[in-house]
């Protein structure tokens, strides 16, 4: 799993800015455009970012142009999901590559940093191709409009079942949104690609019901080493916002903390960096609790949002044995091996209700959370008895073939839910997780692709080429089975 985790990350990191600043055409020439605009900002005294929608009211275009213009002196320094410019109080914006044809009703979502002095006056303005957008979008600040259905349900644990307030059982079936984990911490922006509404309807179309989102620990914190465009109050409101629209949509949103703050040097590291730059063994003491407290607070009350806990322990390797590992991975404290203070999985559950967040608890087990023999045993206690297993899987895991599924993650899934919220294989084919999904399938057990992002399928690996949907030859796998079962 390592290996995998460095190279997605090495890939984005040279890619990542795949589908940003692409120009596409001009538009139709003889559309009839009728539009209306959504601007939302997030202000923090010196500088602030903006989330733009929008609208297509009129009709059907092959490529997008806003123009608006600021009062002030605001400055642009970073845009994604279109070609930004700036002469000087007007703001020109150009369709990416992937999200130029807007059919009519459509919804586009772009976003910039500015930076600025004195006042930061709201544009009253909007204009697309020339033509002043008069309409009204009708989804506010955030982006929120365009669902294909929704609202996602609420959740709870039944038994070994996820269940809505309905009644009906619910399997986590999806795909993975990486990019809040790295992006931020590496100081390139918040997402890796578009999060707006015609991305999430570009999930939609596959059948995807639930997403994981892979956040950083320190970003959210929004530690002293994080730029703050992308950490802190940004970051937390483009995750809410994410949430909201995918949850709009009818889709499940799986929140998860990916990378955290620690020095592990040890068996396996991924990097020596302390901070939430790769894959560390365990959660730390430190920074872990606050973070999921503040997750908690967040999302109190929305029980339609699950909580994974945190991606892929490996106490084990560090600790020299499987009976220390999971002792580490419940009580945490002192680990042998990790020379940071460790929050055990009971102590990360206790920050979460402790906010009064009534969540679904996802937790995964050992060996990258492919490992989930002594789970059952070890599992941490929930006051709200909403606690729930996750397992990742992929065709160079030691857990990877049927006979370990049915006698070690099929135990657990006859005890309580049980989602294989990562995946995948990195021989840019489907033949494995085909397998495994009719696995998942036969046992009532949920599964997530990794990745909903545009890297190659083999190093990723990934489900996609393109953010509107098309498939990479691994990726078709995954859409063509939910197709076919939902």
């Amino acid at each position: 799993m390592r290996p995998r985790r460095v190279l997605s990350s090495l890939l984005a990191l040279l890619l990542g800015v795949c589908g940003i600043g692409l120009v596409a055409g001009a538009g139709t020439a003889n559309a009839a455009v009728g539009c209306g605009v959504d601007y939302g900002k997030n202000d923090w005294g010196t500088g602030f970012s903006v989330t733009i929608t929008l609208h297509n009211l009129g009709d059907p275009l092959s490529g997008w142009t806003l123009t608006y213009a600021y009062a002030g002196d605001q400055k642009l320094s970073q845009g994604w999901n279109g070609t930004w410019s700036q002469s000087g109080k007007n703001v020109t914006v150009t369709n990416a590559s992937w999200n130029g044809a807007l059919a009519s009703g459509a919804t586009a979502q772009i976003g910039a940093n500015f930076t600025y002095s004195g006042a930061n006056t709201d544009p009253t303005s909007f204009a697309i191709n020339g033509t002043t957008c008069t309409g009204s979008g009708g989804g506010g600040g955030g982006g929120g409009g365009g669902g294909t259905s929704g609202p996602a349900p609420a959740l709870h644990v039944s038994g070994n079942k996820l269940v809505a307030a309905s009644g009906a059982t619910v399997r986590l079936r999806g795909a993975n949104r990486s990019g809040g984990e790295f992006m931020c911490v590496q100081g390139r922006g918040i997402w890796d690609g578009p999060v707006d509404d015609a991305a999430i309807d570009a999930m939609a179309a596959w059948k995807i019901t639930a997403v994981r989102i892979p956040l950083n620990e320190e970003c959210w914190l929004g530690l002293s080493n994080i730029d703050t465009r992308y950490g802190g109050t940004a970051y937390q409101n483009e995750v809410k916002a994410f949430v909201s629209r995918l949850e709009k949509h009818g889709i499940t949103p799986i929140v998860e903390m990916h990378w955290n703050y620690g020095t592990y040097t040890g068996p396996s590291s991924g990097c020596s960096d302390v901070h939430a730059t790769c894959q560390k063994p365990m959660p730390d003491a430190q920074y872990a609790p606050s973070f999921w407290t503040g997750v908690g607070g967040a999302f109190k009350g929305d029980d339609a949002v699950v909580f994974d806990l945190f991606n892929e322990p490996y106490p084990e390797r560090a600790t020299g044995s499987e009976t220390s590992g999971w002792t580490c991975w419940r009580d945490g404290g002192t680990c042998s091996g990790i020379p940071y203070q460790v929050a055990g999985f009971q102590s990360l559950v206790g920050a979460v209700r402790g906010t009064g967040a009534t969540n679904v608890i996802l937790v995964g087990g050992l060996a990258y959370s492919n490992d989930l023999t002594q789970w059952l045993q070890y599992r941490p206690t929930d006051p709200k008895n909403n606690l729930a297993a996750f397992a990742h899987v992929y065709n160079f895991n030691t857990c990877a073939n049927t006979s370990c599924y049915d006698s070690q993650l099929a135990p657990v899934a006859a005890q309580v839910p049980l989602t294989l919220s990562e995946i995948g294989e990195n021989d840019c084919g489907h033949g494995f997780v085909d397998t495994l999904m009719n696995w998942a399938d036969a046992h009532a057990v949920g599964y997530l692709g990794w990745t909903w992002n545009t890297w190659d399928c083999s190093s990723g690996p990934s489900l996609i080429s393109s953010f509107d949907g098309t498939a990479t030859s691994y990726g078709a796998g995954l859409r063509d089975h939910l197709r076919s079962t939902s």
